[in-house]
């Protein structure tokens, strides 16, 4: 076919066509199917990692015609620059030692709330110290390359990348020392035993000891002096071993740190950040991997700049993390803090105290919480996976954070507002501000009053709100209105119940702790709505009364009381002697101090009222205070009882008076009385006598007697 002209050019022909027709497949389907693109993903991977593979094993192969001999001074002058630097850094290290304790010691000295922030100064002290020490050992080993290794003033290639990698890996080590210190326990931001920071200290520096040193000098010095296929395909390996002895030791302490972090989530008071410690706890595993996982592929997809951008992201996800957990950490040291007023604010204001401390920590949680989602946004766009930085800037980014910020001042207004207009309220009412106690209407209109404007303020709030937010409010007002205007069409009665209850207020009828009586019912009122009453009765019931059903309203409390006492006595008495007596009782009853501070006046002796079927009926009233008519009355009746009795003076009690008719001559026709034998024990036991049987009858009367 191909020597054939005729049939080449039908071949090609037909090849080009099913080019372009797999193209076009190829074109419509990979960027719609998820699938596609994961396994056109896979295939490339396959591909460079097989190239890898064949590259290297290509590269070794020609390993023979290297000049190994040329090579061993530069490994010479190199051992001695390696040496130089370890050797400076662990005897400055040592050198350092006293001021590492200095700093342990003094950490957590500090009392009360200065206590977090002294520890994060010297743990920041620390951390400063061991990168002047990481600095100072570079420097001499810079000088060591420079002016004593070599020639004079020059630097080999070589010594240049190990220096730059042991600044690199010795620095984050340095970071890794912040958060599991194993000597100095006050100077470790993870709260856990000193064992436990050192083997995690311990496992962290070897990890990236051998990724950054394998990355960082290794695989440039194989690419730099054997060939560049041979480097990518070391830094792959170095990467699988680091992924399975990474691998290892998680699924080692998957259940151990799984546990440490439960017990924080139990620990930590903000819901926000106990639930994502639980998610955490038990996904920790499967993050670590991934993350282990992701180094070998980018390693095989991008050899050439591979360790750069994980380490680029692996330190902003750092930065951002131990800046988000220092941050809320002082804030939930301030959050566990108890706000202090003055003595004199706390007099004038008693429950001032209480409403900071509520609103306080509730700010400080909502700033946390947006603290964590920055810290969030910011590892998404670490890791490419979110542009952080470009949604800021964009009008989208800047409009959401324009309106977050509008609302959350918003709300900051409409709380400190409130908490002024009730602390006004409290100092108006406190009697410890000079003016003495509030009336118990002033209490009455200010609770009112503060309800009417805690739903103002929740109804304006609400609708600043949403307009802040980007919702048309004129149709939500204007259905609002309609809703309204239909509501007061079906609901007259309770138009009717704010309406009386407006004006009773305003006419002073009823102030809560006021005995009243109203629809028929009496007690003391409990609680005043603008709608409705609450009493409770002498019985410990309680009624809420509609204000609409209110026709009348009568109010024990208010100016003062009386206590009006009818006391009858039997006819026989003289009333002038009665009421001496009587006047006696109010005078024993003045000399009682817990009666006599309630009564507001002299005993007034209003004489005789009635003349009634048994008694003569004498009246008397009791000026007191309003409330205290009760307890007076109750305790001048005792008196009353005391004296009357002592000087002989009959209470009437009821009488009965059996008729038995009359005959019309005018004599009394005998009564139907039966005599009934009573045994001798029972007449005993009743102080009677045994009667012959003759004097069971009566011959005056024609009827029997009933002994019992």
């Amino acid at each position: 076919m191909l020597e054939n002209p005729e049939t080449r050019q039908q071949l090609i022909d037909e090849l080009r066509s099913a080019s372009t027709a797999t193209e076009a497949v190829e074109g419509s389907t990979a960027e719609d199917s998820l699938v596609a693109q994961i396994a056109e993903a896979t295939q490339d991977f396959a591909q460079q990692l097989t190239s890898q593979v064949v590259f290297a094993a290509e590269a070794a192969s020609g390993l023979k015609t290297v000049d190994w001999q040329a090579l061993a001074p530069l490994a010479l002058e190199l051992v001695f620059v390696i040496l130089a630097a370890f050797v400076s850094f662990f005897l400055l290290r040592k050198l350092a030692i006293p001021a590492f304790n200095f700093a342990d010691n003094r950490a957590t000295q500090a009392p009360g709330a200065a206590k977090l922030l002294s520890r994060l100064l010297f743990v920041f002290f620390a951390f400063v110290i061991d990168i002047l020490i990481i600095g100072l050992a570079w420097i001499i080993g810079y000088s060591i390359a420079l002016f004593v290794v070599g020639e004079m003033s020059e630097m080999k290639t070589t010594q240049s990348l190990f220096l730059n990698a042991f600044l690199v890996i010795e620095l984050f080590k340095a970071i890794v020392r912040l958060f599991f210190s194993s000597r100095y326990e006050n100077l470790r931001l993870v709260p856990m035993c000193g064992e436990t920071a050192a083997y995690w200290n311990t496992w962290l520096a070897r990890v990236s000891s051998f990724i950054g040193y394998g990355m960082l000098f290794v695989v440039p010095m194989i690419s730099l002096h054997l060939a560049p296929a041979l480097g990518h395909f070391i830094s792959l390996l170095i990467m699988v071993i680091a992924f399975i002895y990474a691998f290892t030791i998680i699924m080692q302490n998957k259940k151990r740190v799984a546990v440490n972090i439960g017990k924080q989530a139990e620990e930590n008071d903000f819901a926000f950040t106990s639930v994502l410690l639980n998610m955490l706890s038990r996904s920790w595993h499967l993050l670590a991997i991934t993350y282990f996982a992701a180094l070998v592929l980018v390693t095989a997809i991008r050899p050439e700049d591979a360790l750069p951008v994980m380490l680029q992201a692996s330190l902003q996800t750092l930065v951002a993390i131990v800046a988000g957990l220092l941050i809320s950490a002082f804030l939930s040291q301030l959050i566990s803090r108890q706000l202090k007023v003055s003595d004199d604010l706390k007099l004038r204001f008693p429950a001032l105290e209480g409403r900071l401390n509520e609103f306080i920590p509730t700010t400080l949680k909502v700033i946390r919480l947006f603290i964590i989602l920055v810290v969030f946004a910011f590892v998404l766009d670490a890791w490419s996976l979110f542009n952080f930085s470009e949604w800021v800037t964009s009008d989208t980014g800047t409009q959401l954070l324009g309106k977050v910020l509008s609302v959350g001042i918003i709300l900051l207004i409409a709380k400190l507002l409130w908490i002024a207009f009730a602390s006004w309220v409290e100092h108006q009412i406190n009697p410890a501000t000079g003016r003495g106690a509030a009336s118990a209407r002033q209490q009455t209109l200010l609770k009112l009053l503060s309800n009417a404007v805690m739903i103002t303020l929740i109804v304006f709030t609400v609708m600043i709100t949403l307009a802040e937010i980007g919702l048309n409010i004129g149709p939500l007002i204007a259905g609002a209105g309609v809703v309204g205007l239909a509501i007061g069409f079906g609901a007259q009665t309770l138009v009717k119940d704010v309406i009386t209850g407006i004006f009773l207020q305003l006419e002073n009828a009823i102030n809560a702790g006021d005995v009243v009586t109203a629809d028929g019912i009496t007690g003391t009122a409990e609680n005043l709505t603008i709608r409705s009453l609450g009493l409770r009765d002498r019985f410990g019931t309680y009624h809420l009364i509609p204000f609409s059903s209110i026709t009348s309203v009568s109010n024990y409390m208010r100016g003062y009381g009386y206590h009006v006492g009818d006391y009858g006595v039997a006819y026989r008495e003289d009333t002038d002697e009665v009421i001496v007596h009587l006047r006696a009782a109010f005078d024993e009853l003045m000399s009682d101090p817990d009666q006599r501070d309630n009564i507001m006046d002299d005993i007034e002796v209003q004489g005789v009222v009635e003349l009634a079927d048994n008694s003569v009926n004498i009246r008397i009233r009791i000026k007191t205070l309003p409330g205290s008519q009760w307890s007076v009355g109750r305790a001048y009746n005792r008196l009353v009882k005391r004296h009357l009795d002592a000087a002989g003076i009959e209470i009437p009690f009821p009488h009965t008076t059996i008729y038995f008719g009359q005959n019309k001559d005018g004599s009394a026709p005998p009564a139907p009385l039966n005599l009934v034998s009573t045994p001798a024990s029972r007449q005993a036991e009743l102080g009677l006598s045994k009667q012959p049987d003759a004097s069971r009858s009566n011959a005056n009367t024609g009827s029997d007697f009933d002994e019992a």
